[in-house]
Parts: structure tokens; C-alpha cells; sequence
């Protein structure tokens, strides 16, 4: 597995990571035994980076990654700020320590290695004092590091103008694009590492479905498919369903015959070079294997990279819903 540093944190972490959310069970079911097949699946395939939230199934996914095995080379980076008990409007640092402090016990580790502001609402970052209030945490040594995890592109050159953040996480995918040109090159300025969620659109960008796949009821892409729960760019990035079928087709008449689509995908992300880790989530430990290939194919030709942006201008961009 190759490995990229991630920003100004040093760490040495794999360019494929795990995103942990379906072990809280929002994507459907998911029983102990397949959650640790995940875990050991990873771990065998040098994933180094594991992505989580104390929200994720009520904390379930950090108490399963806790309990699991990880290994001294693993970094795990968790989230903070969208439990009831700070979101939408109740944040102190009292509250963040609080819940950093519940997460830590979760895990399993005295010090986070990665702790990230979690969608916090645009009011409440532009106030500033949360900003302060994590970096007197990280003073502490509640945290190694402190991030943020945002929706948009302007909140997310908000916080890269914060001294103390390292790390952003955005979404950033084929569906996603204008991160390229609008973030990534000032992120490399300031060395804050790139972690980009959302890679495979939540799971649109596999190729795997039609317009008549169903999803489990306790599936976000059941219930917030139109934004219903929370934003709505956290499922199949904006893009209603339906449509978003139809341009995966569009998609595979361009993808190499040497990859997947979901490999494509991946491979899009990687052939930019600022961005440090991409967090792939998996519902079954298979599927670790095809994720991981995309970090040994080779890069798309500047020609194919050039054609994909166009098509993202033309034909996807004005299918976004809940802001860019």
C-alpha cells in the first residue's frame, strides 16, 4: 500500500483509508462478526488511516474499532460536534472535552490521534471560538491534532485560515469536483492534509445500481436521499438518485477496460496529488481488495482528466443539490 503524509500532522498514512461510518450501522445492518471481517480485512491490506464519528450508531462504530486489534501503525480520526448534546447551538469546550473524552474511552487511547470538527453549522465556525476551544484540547493533550470535516467549499477554506488545523475532510468525487481548483492547491500552501469521504458518491460511483435498487429502512440512502435527516450532499452527493444512475452510465464508456468503475473513481482522486488519504467505506470485506487496487493503477492520461472535467461542468454540476 502506498502511503501519503497527512499534512502537517507527519503521519505516514496509506492513500486508500476506511471510512467507519457503516460500522454504526447506517447503511443497513451490520453484525459484530462482518464489522471485525472488515477491520482484520483492512488491517491485512495496510489500510493505516480509519475514519470515524462519535455519532456513528450512537458510538457503536468507535467502541467496534476500539475493541478491534488495530495495531501501532493504524491512525484512527474521529469526529465531534454533531451529537444532541453540542448540535446545533450548545457548543463549549466543556462540551467538547466531554464528548472527546467519551470517544478516547471508546477507542481505547489516552491522546485521539485526530480529532475533527464534525459538519459544524457555518454560524457556529465563523463565531471562532470553537476554533480556540480545540486548540487548548490539542494543549491539553486530549488531541494530537484537530481537523474539520465540512460540507462546503467555502467553509472549508474558512478553516484552512485557522493557525491550528491540519487536517480537512470534504467531499471530493467524480459527482464533486470543484475542490480541485477552489481548495486543494491552497490547502498544499498551508500543509493541511486532505482526507476526502464520499469517494464512490455513496457507493452510486461502484456501478452497482439501477434506478430500481431499494436500501434497507435504516439505510441514509433510504431516509435522506432528499436531505430529510441532514444534508442532503451527504448522499450520492446531491445528486437525485435517478440521475445519478443514468451518469454512472455516461461514466462507463469512458473508464479504462484495465479498471472497475469504482477503481476509476478512485484513481480520479488519487491522480491529485494533495489530497492525502481517501476514505473508502466498505459493507463487506471483499470489497477492501478492489478499493486498494486503485492504488496501483496507473494514472489517467491528462486528456482523459481534461474530458472528465467537462463532463462534471456540463452534465453533472447543475444536478447538485445542497450547495458545492
Amino acid at each position: 500500500m502506498k502511503t501519503r503524509r497527512l499534512g502537517r500532522t507527519g503521519y505516514e498514512v496509506s492513500e486508500i483509508g476506511l471510512g467507519c461510518w457503516q460500522l454504526g450501522g447506517e447503511f443497513g445492518p451490520l453484525g459484530d462478526d462482518m464489522a471485525n471481517a472488515i477491520l482484520d480485512h483492512a488491517l491485512n491490506a495496510g489500510i493505516s488511516f480509519w475514519d470515524t464519528a462519535d455519532v456513528y450508531g450512537g458510538g457503536r462504530s468507535e467502541s467496534r474499532i476500539g475493541a478491534h486489534a488495530k495495531g501501532p501503525l493504524v491512525h484512527v480520526a474521529t469526529k465531534v460536534g454533531r451529537a444532541g448534546s453540542l448540535f446545533p447551538n450548545r457548543y463549549s469546550k466543556q462540551g467538547l472535552r466531554e464528548s472527546l473524552l467519551g470517544s478516547a474511552k471508546r477507542l481505547g487511547v489516552a491522546t485521539l490521534d485526530l480529532a475533527q470538527l464534525h459538519c459544524v453549522p457555518g454560524e457556529v465556525l465563523r463565531e471562532g471560538r470553537i476554533f480556540g476551544w480545540m486548540d487548548e484540547l490539542r494543549d491539553e493533550g486530549l488531541v494530537r491534532h484537530w481537523g474539520a470535516s465540512v460540507e462546503t467549499i467555502e467553509e472549508a477554506l474558512f478553516c484552512l485560515e485557522q493557525p491550528g488545523c491540519a487536517t480537512l475532510q470534504i467531499i471530493f468525487n467524480l459527482f464533486r469536483q470543484d475542490a480541485a481548483t477552489q481548495l486543494l492547491p491552497r490547502a498544499a500552501e498551508r500543509d493541511v492534509g486532505i482526507i476526502v469521504r464520499l469517494p464512490l458518491a455513496s457507493g452510486l460511483l461502484s456501478g452497482k445500481y439501477d434506478k430500481n435498487t431499494r436500501f434497507d429502512e435504516t439505510d441514509h440512502r433510504n431516509y435522506n436521499r432528499d436531505g430529510a435527516a441532514f444534508s442532503v450532499g451527504e448522499t450520492f452527493s446531491g445528486i437525485r438518485f435517478e440521475r445519478g444512475v443514468e451518469l454512472v452510465q455516461e461514466l462507463k464508456g469512458l473508464a479504462p477496460e484495465s479498471m472497475t468503475l469504482s477503481q476509476f473513481a478512485l484513481r480520479w482522486i488519487l491522480d491529485h496529488p494533495e489530497v492525502s488519504t481517501v476514505i473508502a467505506g466498505v459493507s463487506r470485506p471483499e470489497q477492501i481488495a478492489d478499493n486498494v487496487a486503485a492504488s496501483e493503477h496507473k494514472s489517467l492520461f491528462p486528456a482523459l482528466m481534461k474530458q472528465l472535467g467537462e463532463w462534471y461542468e456540463q452534465e453533472v454540476k447543475p444536478e447538485i443539490r445542497g450547495g458545492i
